[in-house]
C-alpha cells in the first residue's frame, strides 16, 4: 500500500468535516487540499486563524502517520507556530505542503506551507508530533 492509499484508507473524521483532500504522499512530503467554505470564514469571507491552522495539524499529523515507526500506537501534537501571512477568500482552494524537519523515534517536526492555487502564501506552520508508543 502506498503512502496516498494509507491516508485514503484511514478515518480522519475531522478533516473530513472541513473538506480536506490527500492529494500527494511520499515519506518526505504530504500535500493535501482544502476549499474554504462559507463555515470556514471569519469577516470579510475570508478564511479563519483557527481552519488554517486546523488544515496545517491534519497534514503534519497524516505526515507523522506515514512515517511512523512499527511499534508506535499513534501520533498527537506537542506544540504547534504558525505565522499567518496573507488571506484566502471564500470558494479559494488552499494547497498544504509539509515538508520534514526532524524524524526522530520519539518526535517529529514538520513545516507546512500554505498557498492558495496562485502560489499566494496564507501562512508557514511548525509543529512538533510525539510518537505514541
Amino acid at each position: 500500500m502506498t503512502p496516498l492509499e494509507k491516508l485514503h484508507a484511514m478515518k480522519m473524521p475531522f478533516a473530513e468535516l472541513k473538506g480536506v483532500q490527500f492529494v500527494e504522499a511520499e515519506k518526505d512530503r504530504v500535500v493535501a487540499r482544502m476549499t474554504v467554505k462559507p463555515e470556514l470564514c471569519t469577516l470579510g469571507r475570508t478564511i479563519h486563524g483557527g481552519a488554517i491552522m486546523a488544515l496545517a495539524d491534519s497534514v503534519g499529523a497524516a505526515a507523522t502517520v506515514i512515517n511512523l515507526p512499527e511499534d508506535a500506537k499513534g501520533t498527537t501534537t506537542l506544540e504547534s507556530k504558525t505565522n499567518f501571512i496573507g488571506g484566502a477568500k471564500e470558494g479559494t482552494t488552499v494547497i498544504a505542503t509539509a515538508t520534514p524537519i526532524h524524524r526522530g523515534r520519539r518526535t517529529q517536526v514538520w513545516q507546512t506551507r500554505l498557498e492558495t492555487e496562485d502560489g499566494k502564501l496564507v501562512a508557514v506552520v511548525t509543529q512538533t508530533q510525539m510518537v505514541l508508543v
